[in-house]
């Protein structure tokens, strides 16, 4: 689109339209409770849980996109002065909640943000979002420009669905009935696991007060409590997850701690027809052979069907991610038919040029591009950056990469952060929907 139009999760001045894709704070850099630049776009879910995460915000600038209508936008074109006609649908993302793709088509042609999503193979709602897309698309060949959460952009990525990755956790807790558990998650996502865990296992889960009332607004099923005395599950913030204070918990009574994150789980090559697999957060990997009966060998993903990856003594990593990864980015790909992609994330260490690995499948054949073609910042020679797949945890775990090429990864002490105060009241305010006629219409 034109420079000065619209704007997507990018927060400076200039834009005559902003949409928020969802809320995880990699994606609201900038974005202040003082925000006056313009009118916000974002799904009904965002906007419900928007006031708690930037109190004093002016509500009067949000628009509701309600996921899977076409609404119509009326914008100056800054080259032109001229009014142009965008048009723009929102698409479930299934990320997190409120979470949503956002379709624009227009004179410029039709482009495709993902935000960050995970469309997994036989899950419903993702099956559903399809169908969503194709009915925006229409008659559209494709995509011109997919924007596309490259996270796991790389084959190397492998991890199962969020269905296998909760049963590993559940049961996981169910062979330590003696012990406490903790488990690390971020201010937004993972609430389908946490709710199947205390349905399962018959109990409520733990979570701290502004948690609470998150999983409230979300509508979710009453299987929370911030009692800590009558349950043995417990959720805290991901930065407060830490071996030592584990260590001084297991002191008292037997406690684990699980992270749950797609982070990264791997596959290694050794020679044709074997492979390693297991998540760079330990050393450890395990030795399988491909299935006899995969026709092409090289294109399948495994089924990481193994026990969760144990970090350390206390301490479990297990696959639940909400990122695609290499296999589902590939299919969502095929569906879209871009003409070009541009990956969303760029600043970190984890960076894959996407067109290196999806070039191939775009509608105009491009060239293979170097697996990272972005600059990078160098520091004495050394590439040093944050592995930041899943929302705040490059505040726990860093990525360095060094001269040799070899990579480690540290589980370092996490800087405490300071909870911000999120009970506002507002009175006299209106979320207003977005069929505002001077603005946009159905």
């Amino acid at each position: 689109m034109e420079m000065g139009l619209v704007s997507v999760d990018r927060w400076v001045q200039g834009s005559q339209a902003y949409f928020l894709t969802h809320l995880h704070s990699d994606h609201t850099k900038g974005l202040s409770s003082s925000w006056s630049h313009g009118l916000l776009f974002c799904s009904p879910t965002t906007a419900k849980l928007l006031p708690f995460k930037f109190p004093d915000f002016d509500l009067s600038l949000l628009r509701i996109l309600h996921v899977g209508t076409t609404h119509t936008l009326s914008l100056r074109s800054p080259s032109s002065s001229s009014t142009t006609t965008v048009f723009v649908t929102a698409i479930d993302a299934c990320h997190c909640p409120g979470s949503v793709m956002l379709l624009f088509r227009g004179e410029f042609g039709c482009v495709l943000h993902t935000g960050d999503f995970r469309w997994e193979v036989g899950c419903e709602r993702a099956r559903m979002a399809k169908q969503v897309l194709r009915a925006a698309l229409g008659g559209e060949d494709g995509v011109d420009v997919l924007y596309l959460d490259n996270t796991y952009a790389n084959p190397t990525y492998d991890f199962p669905s969020r269905q296998v990755a909760a049963r590993k956790v559940i049961d996981l807790v169910k062979s330590l009935p003696d012990h406490d558990v903790i488990i690390g998650i971020n201010s937004l996502g993972k609430e389908d696991l946490l709710v199947q865990i205390a349905m399962e296992l018959n109990i409520k889960v733990c979570v701290w007060p502004e948690r609470l009332r998150t999983m409230r607004i979300l509508g979710l099923p009453d299987v929370f409590t911030t009692d800590t005395t009558i349950t043995r599950v417990r959720a805290v913030p991901q930065c407060s997850l830490k071996i030592d204070t584990l260590e001084t918990m297991n002191q008292r009574r037997p406690t684990i701690g699980i992270l749950p994150s797609g982070l990264p789980w791997a596959k290694k090559y050794i020679q044709k027809g074997e492979f390693l697999s297991g998540s760079f957060l330990t050393s450890r990997y395990k030795r399988d052979k491909w299935s006899e009966n995969s026709k092409d060998q090289s294109d399948k993903p495994i089924g990481n069907t193994g026990p969760p990856e144990q970090i350390h003594q206390h301490m479990y990593a297990v696959p639940y991610s909400e990122h695609s990864n290499y296999f589902e980015i590939e299919d969502f790909i095929k569906v879209v038919k871009p003409t070009s992609i541009k990956g969303i994330v760029s600043a970190s260490e984890c960076y894959i040029e996407p067109m290196h690995f999806f070039g191939r499948l775009c509608r105009v054949n491009q060239p293979k591009q170097d697996l990272h073609n972005r600059s990078e910042v160098k520091d004495s020679g050394k590439r040093v950056g944050t592995v930041s797949p899943e929302t705040s945890l490059g505040d726990d775990v860093k990525l360095h990469r060094y001269g040799s090429g070899t990579s480690r990864i540290k589980l370092l002490g996490v800087r405490k952060r300071r909870l911000s105060v999120l009970i506002r009241k507002r009175r006299g305010v209106k979320i207003v929907d977005i069929d505002s006629p001077e603005i946009v219409g159905n």
